[in-house]
């Protein structure tokens, strides 16, 4: 496809002041009259349009935009999403108009390294574009300029490649860099800027000086409100959260022992699952986890993380804790004339205990929910986990009211399946069953349970002693007795087993030494997460995303190893579908900033457009049942040097 000979700037003032549109594609055309109608009837229509169901329901791959000899590693659209901007390993950086399916410009950067990042600058009226690359640099072109392949402006202070640019809507002439040597730079395009001079003040962060020589920044986002936050993911599964109003920058030409930009305290706070932080320790060993990619939601309040070899999380920023593992909630003796609760352990031989009352028990499920409980029910007994956490899942998304029930035996389901993770939200989905009901015997013991599964024999015996002294008739219920064997066994063999630990050759050789005092302090009170989707791969690549889509970000979308894109619903946690977008890897799930439209990459060497269809046919989803789901996980529980030659090269992009 021949580039067109109009600029990019005239083309998208053409586009904006033309009346009709000249669309190859039935169903962009289609979108764009309803964004044209909706205009006028306010942002309302606008909000419910982009992200409804019926689209949802109905994506289908619209066009291809060819033109890279290489992989696509990064996508991003303009500020008015008439142009998208992508970036592969053969150096180019391509403007596509992708509604006519025509690319509108390409510019050979001279980078001499894969490029892995490209962001429009605000308020620039789309024209000026940075880029990074594996070659240590970071570049900024003037697509209108007569030579746009001329740099404005270059930077290769980055020690290692640069992964990932950042920018602020409210500051056109700063971007901000994450690089492989653990620097986030801040940049400002307005001044000189000679690399690794001593009268440079570029660098911002360095991971290095906290965690150890081969801490690395992986990616990096600032809050689209509060843009004073910047947020920053390492080799490792901690996302960090920087008000930069505390930080103040140093010259990278220094040595990072005279001075390496001291972060105080109060600067920084650390985020990550309850399940991964529980056993913090200054010892620095080998991680398999990286955060491959992070975002703000669009009012600032979540954090969105894609962590590598695990899972996608989402972080509440005003709302989040530290993790919960034993907080039973009060226990008032009950008036011994109420309801029985259900407390029957199933495998456990257990009765039903006379003092175990509860208000929710009382309360009749909805026909509809008991008919959700029961098919969940009949999944767990088949051993279909999958099928019977997205039964349960939906159950409680549609119940007028919290049922503790639901969420136990979703605990159940998590405690089955063991994925990476399920123990953990098994714990938490006790937590809540006991918030509501106070009194349900078996949320006490399967928290226990979970307590021990997740190596916390102390705090499941306090718990199961709790269940005894607060329900005495299950003293003698066989489940109680060999829960508390299992409980005894494990804290006799725990100590000899982690001095086996510490002594080993192995953890030696893995092991990097210690962090420092304030890192160990920021990961100690690292907050937990508020939800977590499931069922995507991501072990190849680190510069695989995740992102909201919607205006309300009531969906969110991710690539896989399994060339498959993945769409969860936020309200369940559910996939609500998955598409075959490459023949190896999707990297980039970029939905459009107003349209139902997505833009995806990876491997391949191609773009692809996605829309919904005009008419009701079946939805192309793939692997409804989930098969493709649990090979994912067997997938990222393999040895990460155990892969084809075809994908090794691109473990770091």
């Amino acid at each position: 496809m021949s580039d067109v000979c109009i600029s990019p700037t005239n083309q998208r003032d053409n586009m904006k002041n033309s009346n009709s549109f000249d669309y190859q594609s039935s169903n962009i055309a289609h979108l764009l009259n309803d964004r044209m109608l909706s205009a006028a009837f306010g942002s309302q229509v606008r909000r419910r349009l982009h992200a409804s169901p019926p689209f949802i329901q109905r994506l289908e791959q619209e066009g291809i935009l060819k033109g890279h000899e290489g992989c696509v590693n990064c996508l991003e659209w303009s500020s008015d999403g008439r142009i998208l901007a992508s970036g592969s390993d053969d150096f180019q950086l391509i403007l596509w108009n992708p509604f006519k399916q025509m690319k509108l410009r390409s510019i050979h950067t001279k980078h001499f390294g894969n490029m892995f990042s490209v962001k429009f600058l605000p308020k620039s009226n789309d024209s000026l574009i940075a880029t990074a690359a594996a070659d240590k640099t970071i570049k900024l072109f003037d697509i209108n300029s007569l030579l746009p392949e001329e740099s404005l402006y270059k930077c290769h202070c980055h020690g290692s490649r640069v992964k990932r640019l950042a920018t602020a809507p409210d500051s056109p002439y700063i971007f901000w860099s994450a690089g492989e040597d653990g620097c986030v730079l801040q940049l400002d395009h307005r001044e000189k800027h000679v690399c690794r001079s001593a009268s440079n003040s570029v660098s911002l962060i360095n991971l290095t000086a906290y965690i150890d020589p081969n801490a690395e920044a992986k990616c990096i986002a600032v809050n689209p409100i509060r843009t004073e936050y910047i947020a920053v993911g390492a080799n490792d599964p901690y996302a960090r959260i920087y008000d930069r109003r505390m930080l103040k920058t140093f010259s990278s030409a220094l040595n990072d022992a005279l001075e390496t930009g001291d972060i105080p305290k109060e600067c920084v706070t650390y985020y990550c699952p309850g399940h991964i932080s529980k056993n913090n320790s200054k010892r620095i060993e080998h991680e398999s986890r990286a955060i491959t990619y992070l975002t703000f939601n669009a009012t600032g309040t979540e954090l969105l993380v894609n962590m590598g070899a695990e899972h996608i999380y989402i972080y509440d920023l005003y709302n989040a804790e530290q993790p919960v593992f034993l907080n039973l909630p009060d226990f008032k003796t009950p008036n011994p004339t109420g309801t029985e609760t259900d407390a029957t352990d199933p495998k456990s031989g257990g009765e039903k205990d006379q003092s175990a009352t509860s208000h929710h028990s009382r309360r009749k499920l909805p026909e509809q929910i008991e008919e959700y409980k029961k098919m969940g029910n009949e999944f767990l007994e088949n051993e279909k986990y999958y099928l019977a956490i997205r039964t349960y899942s939906d159950a409680i998304r549609l119940s007028s009211f919290a049922s503790p029930v639901l969420y136990l035996n979703r605990a159940t389901a998590y405690m089955r399946r063991q994925w990476f993770g399920d123990i953990y939200a098994a714990l938490r989905d006790c937590h809540t069953a006991l918030r509501l009901d106070p009194y349900y015997v078996k949320a006490h013991f399967r928290l226990a349970r979970s307590l021990l599964e997740l190596g916390r024999p102390q705090d499941a015996d306090e718990c199961l002693k709790e269940l005894i002294r607060r329900f005495p008739s299950y003293a003698n219920n066989h489940g109680v007795l060999m829960l508390n064997k299992d409980i005894k066994e494990n804290r006799q063999t725990t100590p000899s087993h982690q001095q086996q630990q510490q002594q080993s050759p192995v953890a030696d050789l893995l092991a990097r030494g210690e962090m420092s005092d304030e890192e160990y302090y920021w990961r100690c009170k690292a907050k937990d997460y508020k939800e977590r989707f499931v069922g995507h791969c991501n072990t190849t690549t680190d510069i695989k995303e995740a992102n909201y889509f919607g205006y309300d970000g009531q969906y969110i979308v991710a690539g896989s190893d399994d060339g498959n894109f993945f769409i969860w619903e936020r309200k369940s946690g559910n996939i609500h579908s998955i598409y075959k977008a490459d023949s190896a890897i999707v990297n980039c799930v970029l939905p459009h900033p107003e349209l139902c439209l997505m833009a995806t990459s990876g491997i391949d060497h191609d773009i692809k457009i996605w829309t919904p269809m005009k008419d009701d046919e079946k939805p192309n989803y793939v692997d409804p049942q989930g098969r493709c789901v649990e090979e994912n996980q067997m997938k990222m529980k393999t040895d990460p040097f155990a892969i084809n030659n075809r994908t090794a090269f691109c473990w770091n992009g």
